[in-house]
């Protein structure tokens, strides 16, 4: 039987990060909840101990049955008849599967059902799930959806969703329209409020919608006649049992083939306003798609992890030339290099996870009682690590996503180009996770301002003082080097003072903050767990310090007015 939470060792290693113990603490209130929850924990170790048996539950699960499932699930798809979307079967294998070892509502707290587990082995599970199959990943995930109405809802509504979200209904989110991809403050699907009625109505459409047939969706809609800008944006929950919304169509997509991306048609549908008016934009969608961004870091990682494996395995089975195609230099360095940038992501994902952790729980007490001064700035130090890293891990890891499903395939070679390998399915599925929720060139935008600021070689400042044993000084000053190149790099783009310049350059200091960033997470854990992550660091840091030298050669070589020469003439349009 297979289980891909145990034969992941690096799982455990992330959940004894120090910092766990002082999340679950939050979390937990101090373990207040024993008194009255038979299921909820005594204290820390029970608490990872409860944690390690439902990943290893989530683990079975994906091992024997969703990934199983996942060919026949690409090759079906989800059908929709009569404006309604019927899932390929084998997901609805995967989904009772789940909800009959009750693992929906996982974050939501025990007062709802949930199981209250925070970011980190939250997002353990969707790695998970994301290795098994990335398309079922997101149905199942969208049950985060469930978060935004627990932090701005009204308590009713908390009360009418959330339990339902646990006891296994599915969610959407309902943003983007045919003239409103990126842009969200172009969107203009209406909602008219009848004071007779005391009721908000839904008019329009919705397009790109992810498991659009859902029956809890969180909409974004123009509450405000005459606006044109965020300003006039409410976001909405809707019920699927009051209907007034149907599936014109599902999208004939690439990839992902297994969830349902769906394009909808809203009239006079019944809807509850979510918080306050005119902040849907502004406020609630920012930290939707935040939590969104964060489990797209999650299903990179699975797919990352996916394709690594498929191509080790196919090099020690393929044999040319009378050895194994994994004997030869050019297979395994690139088998190396996926390995590496597949570590390097998890490690990213799950340091984003903790600093999301430690602000949201923090803000959640906030709910509850008076912050202290000393957690009120705590809050703050890792909100802003959060808003940092999200849009960066989001933007590297569904590159490297990309990088090494394209590399499982050069692996396989022509096998490879087969729909008989599973290669072939993960190249078509990792192509969304650097286009959906905000391309790289949005994550992009998101995190410049994380480099002008400092955020990062502030972090980076941080991470150099942590010590390492003797054998790893070597990697520690190869990181020192990367991060004086990219100090540097960061002063002769912003000393200009030309925003077209800094949008021109933004990609490099941006990716040349992550690999002095994620080299040093590798670090740290091959310092303490070198069996696991010595070759991934030693790897991934020699192949960043080339990466950040010829992102520093090429703004070295530039000049202002060499952007000439990149942009269009109108008359080539």
């Amino acid at each position: 039987m297979a289980n891909f939470y145990t034969d992941t060792p690096q799982f455990r290693h992330y959940l004894q990060h120090p910092l766990m113990k002082r999340i679950v603490e939050l979390k937990e209130r101090n373990y207040a909840d024993k008194e009255t929850h038979d299921y909820a924990p005594m204290d820390f170790e029970d608490a990872m101990d409860s944690y390690h048996q439902v990943l290893e539950v989530v683990g079975e699960i994906c091992g024997d049955i969703i990934e199983p499932n996942a060919e026949s699930v690409d090759q079906t798809g989800p059908t929709v008849k009569d404006g309604r979307v019927t899932y390929a079967s084998p997901t609805k294998e995967n989904l009772d599967a789940l909800n009959k070892a009750e693992l929906m509502g996982m974050a939501l707290g025990r007062k709802y059902g949930g199981l209250n587990f925070p970011m980190v082995p939250y997002m353990m599970s969707a790695d998970i799930v994301s290795r098994a199959d990335a398309s079922f990943q997101n149905i199942w995930m969208l049950q985060d959806c469930g978060e935004t109405i627990y932090e701005f809802a009204t308590e009713e509504q908390k009360d009418k969703y959330l339990p339902r979200v646990v006891q296994g209904e599915t969610m959407s989110m309902d943003l983007t329209e045919p003239d409103a991809g990126s842009d969200l403050q172009a969107v203009m699907l209406k909602a008219s409020y009848n004071e007779k009625e005391d009721q908000w109505y839904l008019n329009g459409v919705k397009r790109f919608i992810t498991n659009g047939d859902a029956d809890i969706h969180l909409v974004l809609a123009r509450s405000e006649e005459g606006t044109k800008d965020a300003r006039g944006l409410s976001m909405f929950v809707y019920d699927k049992k009051n209907g007034g919304v149907n599936v014109r169509r599902i999208e004939n997509k690439m990839g992902i083939k297994g969830a349902p991306t769906c394009e909808l048609v809203y009239k006079n549908a019944k809807a509850e306003l979510v918080g306050t008016r005119r902040m849907g934009l502004i406020k609630y969608v920012m930290s939707l798609m935040n939590g969104a961004r964060l489990g797209i870091m999650a299903q990179s990682v699975g797919i990352s992890e996916a394709a690594t494996r498929e191509a080790y395995a196919y090099a020690l089975e393929r044999r040319q030339f009378g050895k194994a195609i994994i004997e030869f230099p050019p297979v395994y360095e690139m088998l190396a290099n996926m390995r590496a940038k597949t570590d390097a992501s998890r490690s990213l994902l799950y340091e984003t996870s903790r600093f999301v952790d430690m602000y949201k729980t923090l803000e959640d007490i906030g709910r509850e009682r008076k912050l202290t001064p000393e957690e009120r700035t705590e809050m703050k130090y890792y909100s802003r690590l959060a808003d940092a890293f999200t849009p960066l891990g989001k933007g590297m890891s569904s590159e490297y996503a990309n990088e090494n499903a394209y590399d499982s395939i050069q692996i396989h070679g022509g096998s490879g180009y087969m729909k008989d390998y599973k290669c072939e399915r993960l190249y078509r599925d990792a192509r969304i996770t650097n286009i959906y929720e905000g391309t790289t060139q949005l994550q992009v935008v998101a995190a410049i301002r994380h480099v002008t600021t400092g955020t990062y070689l502030q972090r980076i400042k941080e991470y150099e003082a942590l010590p390492v044993v003797p054998e790893l000084e070597s990697l520690k000053n190869s990181l020192a080097k990367m991060a004086e190149k990219y100090e540097k790099l960061v002063e002769m783009v912003t000393s200009l003072k030309d925003e077209d310049w800094l949008d021109f350059h933004a990609r490099r200091l941006v990716e040349s903050a992550g690999y002095v960033i994620m080299g040093h997470l590798l670090l740290q854990d091959a310092n303490k767990s070198p069996d696991l992550f010595r070759r991934s660091a030693e790897v991934y840091i020699h192949a960043g310090k080339i990466e950040v030298e010829k992102n520093y050669q090429f703004v070295t070589q530039s000049r202002v007015e060499d952007m000439a020469y990149y942009k269009p003439a109108l008359s080539e349009a």
